[in-house]
């Protein structure tokens, strides 16, 4: 069965692109378009697509509030976000985001056409067949659920962890994460109490949506949020975000201190930043005394970063299956054997502080 799309944008020349793009991807049929909210909340009803690609900025109802109705309206059609790489538009974006948008697409600023189309292709093809994916899985999981009769697993079945390996506990924990990410880190990181460790993020995202995304969190944790600035000594109770578009490592300063080096170094597994760059330096400065965490994500980035945590004794947790947006990053992780607890969304900050505490 095809995967029915709606383009909504208020500009004819995206309309036409994004439609052109997802009808070159197989399986994929574009149902119809609207030029804004309003107009695309009455297609829905009569066009019933799985997915809508729509715009954060347009007249008459913007991105944000199409999200918000389309969720109460009909909260099985998925979204993904096309934004302007401005700050105005990244604040949008990351606020779509945490209420559930699926991920989001930055609107390309190259000088030629046919790069941005390259560039638009590049995004929205790995993000729609990752939709699709995960539609089917969910209806699997939905089908296991209904005829085994079985409950979701439990929140709250206890962990083994690594520890049991270590002479003490972390003083540093690290999270790789990509789509889905700002909404799950909206529920996870907020669950954390001040635990005297530093805590580094690499959420895969362009420039100027990381400020957004550490802005946002900074406002709703106990930490305090911050995208990452070269050489800034490392503190206990900060959480820092990478900064889209560079890569975030953690180093050994003066007297003893750590300190944080945000670098031009070329991208690893297609990111920029890079979970495996930032858990490797991790894991030269902390050691065993680290918790390593990946979350739902497309692709492999994190599984061998988080083996160099793991050969030096540290303690690593993947997001569970069920909760992932995207079963990938932790999907390709586990199967590595690289993860020590496969925990739900809802249990991985207690996860993280218990190997802390």
């Amino acid at each position: 069965m095809n995967l029915r799309v709606l383009v909504v944008d208020d500009t004819i020349m995206y309309r036409k692109v994004v439609g052109d793009i997802l009808a070159e991807i197989p399986g994929i049929e574009v149902v119809g378009t609207a030029n804004n909210g309003k107009i695309a909340l009455t297609r829905i009803a009569s066009l019933k697509p799985d997915l809508i690609t729509l715009d954060v900025e347009m007249p008459i109802m913007n991105g944000l509030e199409t999200l918000q109705e389309i969720q109460k309206s009909f909260p099985d059609v998925g979204v993904i976000m096309l934004s302007t790489l401005t700050k105005r538009g990244s604040d949008i974006t990351m606020r779509a985001l945490e209420l559930g948008a699926f991920d989001f697409i930055a609107k390309p600023d190259a000088e030629g056409m046919q790069e941005n189309v390259q560039i638009l292709r590049g995004a929205i093809q790995p993000r729609v067949k990752a939709f699709a994916k995960r539609l089917e899985l969910r209806s699997l999981l939905k089908q296991r659920h209904r005829s085994a009769g079985a409950p979701a697993p439990s929140s709250a079945a206890p962990s083994v962890l690594a520890s049991s390996r270590r002479t003490g506990k972390s003083k540093a924990v690290a999270i790789g994460i990509s789509t889905g990410g700002p909404n799950a880190l909206t529920k996870m990181l907020p669950q954390l109490p001040k635990l005297g460790v530093p805590i580094f993020v690499v959420q895969h995202m362009p420039p100027v949506f990381t400020k957004s995304l550490a802005e946002s969190l900074d406002s709703k944790c106990q930490y305090e949020v911050r995208e990452a600035e070269n050489n800034e000594v490392v503190r206990p109770d900060v959480i820092y975000i990478a900064p889209g578009g560079k890569h975030m490592r953690v180093a050994s300063g003066t007297g003893g201190a750590k300190i944080i080096q945000v670098t031009d170094d070329p991208p690893e597994n297609n990111c920029k930043p890079a979970a495996d760059y930032m858990f490797r330096s991790v894991a030269r400065e902390y050691g065993a005394l680290s918790t390593g965490v990946i979350m739902t994500g497309m692709g492999g980035d994190g599984t061998l970063g988080l083996k160099v945590l793991k050969s030096f004794g540290a303690v690593t947790i993947g997001q569970d299956e069920e909760s992932c947006v995207v079963y990938g990053m932790p999907k390709i992780a586990v199967e590595a054997g690289v993860v020590d607890v496969v925990s739900p969304l809802q249990m991985i900050a207690s996860e993280i502080i218990r190997t802390v505490r």
